[in-house]
């Protein structure tokens, strides 16, 4: 089996079970200007992007205006927020282990998410996940300029943990643009889960190596 070094996690529907609370607000926060569309049409178009552009691709296919985006995307931002706040957030089944077994085999762990740095570690203070703990590292969508797919968040990764080379590089998720993110990037394995977003049926049209229920199956891959 290929000598993984890094595993890149993405976070919603892949680790953490938050009970797609952001599709959701993205659902509403579109419709609030007018707009009709359902949580299914927001799931497969807009799982795992960045979400301002996950906000201007779903104008774009429902023929709305796209200059409706930022306010848009301010007004889920708000409503998101509060969302949070008074959500109950719980680390997919099995996820916990999963990540102090790698953790425990000196595999670095980095969660990475098309979410703004403020809201993704919000998660991990609900969480009472702890960088060196259960993770090495997060990057979001903020660290870097060009977002999901490009390969950008597990390149910054790879340099963090001085690692060359892409095949000791694996990458998880619950979308197609993770896959295409992990592909993009050259990675030695491409996981998809059906723990999020995305069916079976979406997810193979990405061609992963594996679609596993959850992350902690890895395990026996790994």
């Amino acid at each position: 089996m290929k000598n993984i070094e890094l595993l890149v996690l993405d976070m919603a529907g892949t680790t953490i079970d938050e009970d797609n609370v952001v599709y959701k607000t993205l659902t509403d926060a579109v419709n609030d200007y007018g707009y009709e569309v359902s949580l299914d049409k927001v799931l497969s178009t807009c799982a795992g992007m960045e979400k301002l552009e996950a906000i201007t691709s779903l104008l774009k296919e429902i023929n709305g205006n796209e200059e409706d985006a930022p306010a848009i995307f301010e007004n889920f931002s708000e409503q998101l927020k509060e969302s949070y706040q008074n959500l109950e957030v719980r680390p997919i089944n099995g996820t916990e282990d999963f990540l102090l077994k790698m953790k425990a085999q000196h595999k670095k762990i980095v969660l990475n998410t098309g979410y703004t740095s403020e809201i993704a570690h919000q998660l991990l203070s609900k969480l009472n996940w702890k960088e060196n703990i259960h993770f090495d590292a997060l990057i979001t969508a903020d660290d870097v300029s060009e977002s999901r797919p490009s390969p950008e968040m597990i390149h910054l990764a790879m340099k963090k943990f001085n690692i060359i080379e892409a095949d000791k590089v694996l990458k998880a998720g619950d979308s197609v643009i993770d896959i295409e993110e992990g592909k993009n990037a050259g990675c030695g394995l491409t996981i998809a889960v059906l723990s999020g977003a995305q069916n079976r049926q979406e997810l193979e049209r990405a061609k992963p190596d594996y679609i596993l229920n959850t992350i902690s199956e890895a395990e026996d891959i790994l």
